[in-house]
């Protein structure tokens, strides 16, 4: 049996423009991690404007030394072009998706040094009229569209985040689904107005179906889809749409305002990170104190109980029946009660009972 596992276990090396990933049930398995779908988007949803407007400058260094070797032809030429090219490498290589992928170093921290060696590759990027200049140009328009790709992309989940699922009542695939289709019609309509054309969400990718052993949980073995992507925006597409169908999607923190994955069924608007200005309080353990510092008025009966709970939890706090931590905890857990018992998960008798018990 162990020999039959070791024939199902795949190595793969990647480049930035061709890399693979594996999907089965509700995550991504990246490398040697797996994560919930839809986290990978999230994390680029985080990711500082500056690193974005930093890559830019690195491929504007490099496009200039790259046309040149086509001039020069020379080694020195092939080496400056290629230490401009690891200096975007660098940064590239150390964004989500691609920093947990093993990459083929040859091919991409030697390219030009292999061109140069390979005659009949050589001669192709120096004809105008072959497929080989054709690749060699498509390379520095990709790096240079790179960024510009990854913004857009953004741009278009934080319009349907903020607009679209921010004001649902739920958080579930039905929910997600129902605000999709508004989004869709509507963009739909103002592609054809704008730019007399669809509004495409579909991505070119290679599928197929493998056996694979899970990385972290020993000896188990499932069937995995295999999907072979040609550009990070594409996967990003796809794990994006795959996440609101298993009721996954990024949602904007109501207290740092960083995005942070919502899981289905849980509604949630706080993050898990540090909050700003703590050094031990995450904010959703702010958020829950802020959410009981704000007026009472028109409150739920399951408001009502969580006030009466969140008083309770905070007396023996301070006759010290329960630690800091204890208290903030069951805070936060009486808040995931309510939002339960709000979308009709719970009965007015079962919180009760469930909030007596914190």
């Amino acid at each position: 049996m162990t020999e039959k596992m070791e024939r199902i276990e795949f190595e793969y090396t990647h480049t930035y423009d061709q890399f693979t990933v594996f999907f089965y049930g509700n995550r991504v398995f990246i490398g040697k991690k797996d994560y919930p779908i839809g986290q990978c988007c999230v994390d680029i949803l985080n990711l500082d404007k500056i690193l974005l407007d930093e890559i830019d400058q690195r491929v504007k260094v490099f496009v200039p030394a790259a046309q040149n070797l086509l001039v020069e032809k020379t080694d020195s030429a092939a080496a400056l072009a290629q230490e401009r090219l690891n200096a975007v490498w660098e940064l590239i290589f150390a964004l989500p998706v691609y920093r947990d992928l093993k990459m083929d170093e040859p091919c991409n921290y030697h390219t030009f040094q292999r061109l140069m060696a390979d005659k009949e590759k050589w001669a192709q990027v120096q004809d105008p009229t072959s497929e080989g200049y054709a690749k060699y140009q498509g390379i520095m328009i990709g790096l240079i569209c790179f960024t510009e790709g990854l913004r857009s992309f953004r741009q278009l989940i934080d319009k349907m985040a903020d607009k679209y699922l921010e004001p649902l009542k739920y958080r579930n695939s039905s929910a997600y689904a129902e605000a999709y289709s508004c989004f869709y019609t509507q963009m739909l309509s103002a592609s054809a107005q704008v730019f007399g054309d669809d509004f495409e969400q579909g991505v070119p990718v290679e599928v197929s179906f493998v056996p694979m052993m899970h990385p972290t949980e020993e000896g188990k073995i499932f069937i995995a889809e295999k999907a072979t992507f040609n550009s990070l925006i594409d996967f990003l597409q796809t794990e994006f749409y795959r996440g609101l169908a298993a009721g996954n999607a990024p949602r904007r923190c109501h207290n740092c305002g960083r995005y942070f994955l919502l899981t289905s069924g849980y509604n949630i608007c706080y993050c898990n990170n540090i909050a700003p200005g703590e050094t031990v309080r995450t904010c959703r353990k702010v958020g829950a104190h802020h959410k009981e510092a704000q007026g009472k008025a028109n409150h739920t009966p399951a408001q009502k109980e969580y006030g009466k709970t969140y008083n309770r939890l905070k007396a023996r706090k301070q006759r010290g029946k329960i630690s800091e931590g204890e208290w903030n905890d069951a805070v936060a857990k009486a808040q995931e009660l309510v939002a339960q018992s709000e979308r009709g998960e719970l009965t007015d008798e079962n919180l009760k009972r469930l909030l007596a018990e914190l």
